[in-house]
């Protein structure tokens, strides 16, 4: 129906979701990191109702091309040849399988076609559930349980082809993205901040990491003792991640969205409730939509608890939808904030001039 001159017609939010069965044929058995996250993440979605109101967003596996924005062609090739031998360990953590390398590309082109939708506005925001996870990966080497870094091949895709000049990457997961910082370390179109358990697996995130050359002050670093709380991740959040957002202006924010940082998380120490995620999420939404009209990407990264980890996507979804959340029904853990927290966050916001 056309509407009546003089009155306007709101136009339904759209949530792009990239999902596909293909990234459950990374087939890794009893590894933390196994199909069955992304099936109980199913599943939860499925149960409250929420699949049908995503959009779902096609997307092709990234090329070579696609992959070599980020990583070493030899090492593109590596992977390839090693999948296509029957796979292996390509380190003491992290599996290749037969049809790894396929799922891994998957991943990073559907990582891709979501930062090109909301891009031309075809949606406007998205939520990428995909594995393997990447912000491990660095440019010549898979560690982590990653292969390709996802998130950074979006963000050099942007820059390389889009046409941006700045774009963000906040990488909310328990362990830091050291290829993410990597990729982009000295690049000063790409804001890098990580808030991140410390000192932890993979050792790098150290607080005077900070970019170098002409990235210096673009990688920001936040290395929480373990036992934070809802209420310290916040405090970081409110005092260093959200400040340098606005201070940065970014045209596109991709979010590494690992949900390790809960409580219940097998694989770390951080206290994170549900609704300590929900509330992160919530204010990364804000902001994006304050600075960039919204255009904003979550692609899953780790969270290893297969309680936790639907209930973190789940909430996260209803944000980017706008539906009211359910209660988070594993409660908040509160803990004592660690010594070290204060000191920490006093000498983040002094190093970043964000006093």
């Amino acid at each position: 129906m056309i509407p009546a001159a003089g009155t306007l017609t709101a136009m339904p939010h759209r949530t792009a979701l990239a999902a596909s069965p293909v990234f459950l044929e990374h087939d890794t058995g009893a590894h933390p990191e196994n199909p069955g996250r992304l099936r109980a993440v199913h599943a939860l979605l499925d149960e409250a109702g929420l699949t049908p109101k995503l959009q779902p967003l096609a997307f092709a596996p990234a090329t070579p091309d696609d992959l070599a924005l980020v990583h070493d062609p030899a090492y593109v090739d590596a992977v390839r040849r090693a999948a296509e031998r029957g796979g292996g360990w390509a380190d003491p953590d992290t599996l290749i399988t037969p049809r790894s390398y396929d799922v891994a590309a998957a991943a990073a082109g559907a990582v891709i076609a979501a930062a090109d939708a909301v891009l031309r506005r075809d949606a406007d925001d998205a939520l990428c559930l995909v594995r393997p996870p990447g912000h491990h990966a660095e440019p010549a080497q898979a560690m982590g349980f990653c292969l390709f870094n996802s998130v950074a091949v979006a963000a050099a895709h942007a820059l390389a082809r889009r046409g941006l000049e700045r774009v963000a990457v906040v990488d909310i997961d328990v362990h830091h993205g050291n290829g993410t910082q990597d990729a982009f370390y000295d690049d000063p179109r790409v804001l890098y901040v990580s808030t991140h358990e410390y000192p932890f697996y993979p050792g790098t995130g150290a607080l005077e990491e900070a970019g170098a050359g002409e990235g210096r002050g673009c990688n920001i670093n936040l290395p929480m003792p373990a036992g934070c709380d809802d209420a310290a991740f916040l405090r970081a959040h409110d005092e260093v991640v959200l400040p340098a957002l606005r201070r940065y202006r970014p045209q596109l924010v991709l979010v590494s969205a690992g949900f390790d940082a809960h409580f219940a998380d097998p694989l770390a120490g951080e206290a994170l409730s549900v609704d300590g995620y929900g509330a992160i999420v919530a204010r990364l939404i804000d902001t994006a939509r304050d600075l960039c009209d919204g255009r904003i990407v979550f692609a899953l990264e780790g969270g290893y608890d297969l309680v936790a980890l639907p209930w973190c996507v789940r909430r996260a979804a209803e944000l980017l939808l706008g539906e009211p959340p359910a209660p988070d029904p594993l409660g908040a853990r509160e803990t004592p904030e660690p010594a070290a927290f204060a000191p920490m966050l006093a000498r983040a916001k002094a190093l970043h001039d964000l006093t």
